[in-house]
C-alpha cells in the first residue's frame, strides 16, 4: 500500500532565510502521526506546503503514491482530500455549525441551497463524533473545545483522508481533549491518517504511533514512539539534555513587603476575588479552562472594567484606566492572545521590544538606535529567538518566537511586577527552559510575578505559592510545601 504522504528533498526559502533543508519522511496511513521540534524548526512551514498555503517550493510531495501541488488551501481540501484544523479555529459565529462546515459546498435543490439535506449530512457527522450539539446549533454558542469538533466535522464533510492538527488542545479543557483524544482515535479506525503538531509531549505518547522531529529546519529522526520515551524526544528536538518540566533552581526570594494588594475584585467573569503579592515572590494562578483568571487580571491592570473591589500598590490605591496607566505605574501584563494584543504587526522586533519602555532609550529628544538593537539582540540570546534577527517583521515569526519577542519586551522595562499569562503557550520545550529563568531572575532582583497557566506541573514548578480559580471564584491558596496536582486540582473543581 502506498504511504499517505510523502515528502521527498523539500527545500523551502525565505528572504535570507533557508528554512527547510531537503526534508524526506513518509507518512502511513491511518496512522496518527507526530511532527515535532522548537518553534523555528520547519513545522509550520511543512504543513502550509503540504495544506497548498505555500506553493513555491524545491521537492515533491506525494499523497497515496501521486504527486500533487496544491494551487491553493481550497485545492488541497477539494482535490486531495486533505484538512487542517487549526490552533485558532476560524468560525463564523452569526451563522449555524451546518453553515460553517459547509460553507461554499452546500447541496442544491433548483438552484438554491437545499437546508434539509445540509443539516441532515451534518448531524450525521456529528452524531458519528459523538457531539452534543446539533447542525441548526449557533456557532458563536460553542466551546472551544465543540469548535474543535466543528473543525473535524468539516473536514468530514469534505471526505478527508488526512487531517492534520495544528496544537489543538491549546485552549481546550481536560475533558474537552479527552473527547478529542477519542475522536482521534475512531479516526484512525475508519483509515484517517492523522498528522499531529503539538509541544505537549504528554499528548503525544497518549495518541501517536510516530513522530518525525525537524530541528533548524533538518530531518533530524522519524521514530516509534512506544519505543522511546520523553527525555529521547527532547534531546532529538533541541539537540541538547533539557529538563522541559518547569522547576525552580534558586529559592524562593519573598519577602514580607506587600506589593500588589487586590480586594474583593468583581467582574462579569471574577466575584469576590482577594489576594496580595509580594516583593520577590512567584505566585502562581492555576484552574481550569473558564476559571475567571485572565478576566481577573486583565481588571487589575485596567484593560477591562471592574463592578467593585480596591486595588493597591506600595500602600496606595490606584484606579488603572487602562493598560497604559498600570505600565507607567510599574505594572506588565504579557497577554495570552499575542496575535491581537501582543505585537504590532508591521513593526520589526526591535521596536516590539522597545515599544514599552521608550524612555530608557532617549538620548535629549532622540531615541538612541543603538541601545534599541543591543537590547533586542540580547534578550534574542538569552531567549533562543528563531531566526536570530533584529530587523524582520515579528509577525513573520512562528507563533512561539512572537511570544519570546513579547516576553522579551517586558522583561526590558523598568516594571516592578509582570503578569504572565500562559507565558509558554505555544513555546517549545527548549524555550520553556530559558523563560523559566528569566522570570526566576526577575523575582530574584527583586520584581514580583504572577504567572497564569493551564499547564499544572509547570504552574506548581515556577510559582512559590498558588491561587487557583474555578468559575470565576478563589476556591484555594497553596503554600509550596504543600504542593500537588491532585489538590490543586480538585481547588480547581470547585472541591475542598
Amino acid at each position: 500500500m502506498a504511504e499517505a504522504i510523502e515528502f521527498e528533498k523539500i527545500n523551502k526559502y525565505f528572504p535570507g532565510v533557508h528554512v527547510l533543508k531537503d526534508i524526506s519522511f513518509s507518512i502511513h496511513p491511518g496512522e496518527a502521526h507526530a511532527l515535532l521540534g522548537e518553534n523555528g524548526a520547519g513545522k509550520s512551514t511543512l504543513l502550509n506546503i503540504l495544506h497548498g498555503i505555500y506553493t513555491e517550493y524545491e521537492g515533491k510531495v506525494k499523497l497515496f503514491g501521486n504527486e500533487v501541488h496544491f494551487k491553493n488551501p481550497n485545492d488541497a481540501i477539494i482535490n486531495g482530500k486533505i484538512s487542517k484544523v487549526h490552533q485558532e479555529t476560524n468560525v463564523v459565529k452569526d451563522i449555524s455549525v451546518g453553515e460553517n462546515v459547509a460553507l461554499g459546498h452546500e447541496p442544491s435543490k433548483a438552484g438554491f441551497v437545499n437546508r434539509k439535506r445540509l443539516n441532515q449530512e451534518v448531524d450525521e457527522i456529528l452524531e458519528q463524533l459523538g457531539c452534543r450539539f446539533r447542525s441548526d446549533t449557533k456557532a458563536g454558542a460553542l466551546s472551544a473545545g465543540e469548535m474543535q469538533m466543528m473543525a473535524i466535522a468539516k473536514a468530514l464533510y469534505y471526505d478527508s483522508k488526512i487531517i492534520s492538527l495544528d496544537e489543538p488542545t491549546a485552549s481546550l479543557s481536560i475533558k474537552e481533549t479527552e473527547n478529542l483524544f477519542k475522536v482521534i482515535g475512531e479516526l484512525k479506525k475508519r483509515g484517517i491518517t492523522i498528522l499531529y503538531v503539538s509541544h505537549r509531549l504528554e499528548e503525544i505518547f497518549q495518541i501517536c504511533d510516530r513522530a518525525t522531529i525537524l530541528r533548524d529546519g533538518d530531518f533530524i529522526t522519524t521514530l516509534k514512539v512506544a519505543e522511546t520515551d520523553r527525555r529521547s524526544l527532547i534531546r532529538s528536538m533541541v539537540g541538547r539534555d533539557v529538563d522541559a518540566l518547569a522547576s525552580r533552581t534558586n529559592p524562593c526570594m519573598a519577602t514580607e513587603e506587600v506589593v500588589l494588594k487586590v480586594e474583593n475584585y468583581s467582574g462579569e467573569k471574577f466575584h469576590h476575588v482577594s489576594f496580595e503579592l509580594h516583593r520577590g515572590e512567584i505566585l502562581g494562578f492555576s484552574g481550569l479552562v473558564g476559571a475567571g483568571r485572565t478576566e481577573l487580571m486583565r481588571a487589575v491592570c485596567g484593560i477591562d472594567p471592574k463592578r467593585g473591589g480596591r486595588l493597591y500598590l506600595n500602600g496606595k490605591e490606584m484606579h488603572f484606566r487602562n493598560s497604559r496607566d498600570a505600565l507607567k505605574h510599574g505594572i506588565g501584563i504579557l497577554p495570552e492572545d499575542r496575535k491581537t494584543q501582543g505585537f504590532l504587526n508591521l513593526s520589526t522586533n526591535i521596536d516590539n521590544m522597545a515599544i514599552s519602555s521608550l524612555q530608557k532609550y532617549l538620548t535629549g529628544i532622540f531615541v538612541d538606535s543603538g541601545k534599541k538593537r543591543k537590547n533586542c539582540e540580547k534578550y534574542i540570546q538569552e531567549l533562543a529567538i528563531h531566526p536570530p534577527k533584529a530587523d524582520i517583521l515579528t509577525a513573520n515569526m512562528s507563533g512561539g518566537n512572537q511570544q519570546k519577542v513579547i516576553i522579551g519586551r517586558w522583561l526590558s522595562t523598568d516594571v516592578e511586577v509582570l503578569i504572565f499569562d500562559e507565558p509558554t503557550k505555544g513555546v517549545d520545550v527548549g524555550a520553556r527552559v530559558e523563560i523559566y529563568r528569566l522570570i526566576e531572575e526577575f523575582a530574584q532582583a527583586g520584581g514580583a510575578v504572577i504567572v497564569i497557566s493551564s499547564d499544572m506541573p509547570e504552574v506548581l514548578g515556577i510559582s512559590d505559592r498558588v491561587i487557583v480559580m474555578c468559575e470565576g471564584n478563589k476556591t484555594g491558596e497553596i503554600e509550596r510545601e504543600m504542593f500537588s496536582e491532585e489538590l490543586a486540582m480538585e481547588y480547581a473543581i470547585g472541591g475542598k
